[in-house]
């Protein structure tokens, strides 16, 4: 009957996507929380913008590590039990992240959610790639990335008010809730991936570097970075930057719901579009329109005024619009990755490949950190338009893959 729903010896019942779909909700939800919060917080401790981007740095380092070494850890056991046991680790961690006080502790911590992500994210996607069928893959991710867009658009609206009147330690024991009721939820769907890789390849060195010998992995590899790139600026930076400029941190909120908007319309629209008319397309598209708007803020943000108005909120405006560009993005990149693999290769280099994410964080919060000690905040906004230009560009190197035709040349 359709993505969310079928009929079952004539009774209606939620599909697995549906079931996944509303796990990653809850799992969003309080991501959403956390995130809206995390620079203020981490801000609070370490005193300055640029602190906050270099230890941010520091923790995707041992994110990429936890990437490399944990694939043979998450190949040789059962993906679902591991995506419990992760989501059970953050309840608990956020939990004692509410109730702490001590800096070092607080460094500790975020160590160890660094590491429950690379469980979380790698065990959930190998999850939702082994319940789609090849031909709809693209569009399964469509619908996870809509509905958890829901949750960013709810999540950061709710977790800046509350934390103004309620405190942040608050926005934590929330988040605490929501990941005992995502693991209530994925046991209750009784969902399993037992699928467990019997001889594992431990030469993880040599698996890393087999991954970059060929130039289509490679550019996937760069292609996919962009998107936690973008939202390095977005939901770090950005937060700062207003509290910078006098916003109250409601007005933080304000913005990732807005921001999030465009997603919800659009992610699921142009990951099924993609699927027929392909990835390379609105991977041009959705680059350009994010360099075309940072590089607006750049000059933007030199400027007091527009119309009377102080012109943080029309580098707002602009960078909520750029969602569009990011809907383009942020479901189809994985999508791309996994249909350019095959089936076989699909687990063997999922792990490098989510490397993606710790590398181009890395870069995307040092790099502007080094910036900040000698440069306005605007010269932020000109270095992420300089990578998205650059991005936009690589995109036309790409090989095209139409998930159709692509299913029935592997057919024959």
């Amino acid at each position: 009957m359709g993505v969310l729903v079928r009929k079952n010896q004539g009774n209606i019942i939620l599909t697995r996507i549906a079931r996944l779909a509303f796990v990653g909700f809850l799992t969003a939800f309080a991501a959403s929380f956390i995130d809206t919060i995390w620079a203020v917080y981490m801000e609070e401790f370490l005193g300055n913008m640029a602190w906050v981007g270099f230890f941010s740095a520091f923790l995707t380092i041992i994110a990429f590590f936890a990437f490399f070494f944990f694939v043979p850890f998450i190949e040789k056991r059962n993906k679902s039990n591991l995506y419990s046991l992760s989501l059970a680790l953050y309840a608990i961690v956020y939990l004692v992240i509410a109730i702490n006080k001590n800096p070092y502790i607080f460094a500790v911590l975020a160590i160890v959610t660094t590491i429950l992500a690379t469980l979380k994210i790698t065990s959930f996607g190998i999850i939702i790639r082994d319940k789609s069928r090849e031909t709809e893959l693209s569009r399964n991710e469509g619908v996870m990335y809509t509905l958890m867009n829901v949750a960013w658009v709810i999540g950061p609206l709710l977790a800046g008010i509350l934390s103004e009147f309620l405190g942040i330690s608050f926005i934590f024991i929330i988040s605490t809730i929501f990941m005992i009721l995502a693991l209530i939820s994925f046991k209750v769907s009784r969902i399993q991936d037992p699928n467990i890789k019997k001889r594992i390849d431990r030469n993880m060195h040599k698996n890393f570097i087999e991954f970059f010998r060929n130039k289509n992995r490679v550019l996937s590899y760069i292609i996919g970075g962009g998107v936690p790139f973008w939202w390095a600026l977005i939901y770090l930076f950005i937060p700062m930057f207003m509290i910078e400029k006098g916003l109250p941190i409601q007005w933080v909120g304000y913005f990732l719901f807005t921001i999030a908007v465009p997603l919800i319309v659009f992610t699921y629209i142009f990951a099924k579009l993609a699927g027929k008319i392909g990835f390379k397309k609105l991977f041009k598209i959705g680059f350009f329109i994010l360099f075309a708007s940072v590089f607006a803020c750049f000059f933007i943000s030199g400027v007091p005024t527009i119309l009377g108005f102080n012109s943080v909120y029309a580098i707002l405006g602009i960078l909520v619009l750029a969602s569009i560009g990011m809907a383009m993005l942020e479901s189809t990149v994985e999508a791309y990755f996994f249909d350019l693999m095959k089936a076989k290769e699909e687990l063997h280099f999922y792990g490098p490949y989510n490397t993606n994410l710790e590398v181009s964080r890395l870069i995307a919060y040092a790099i502007p950190s080094l910036i900040l000690i000698f440069l306005p905040f605007k010269f932020i906004f000109l270095f992420f338009a300089a990578v998205m230009l650059s991005l936009f560009f690589l995109s036309f190197r790409l090989k095209e893959i139409i998930e159709k035709r692509h299913h029935n040349h592997n057919r024959h």
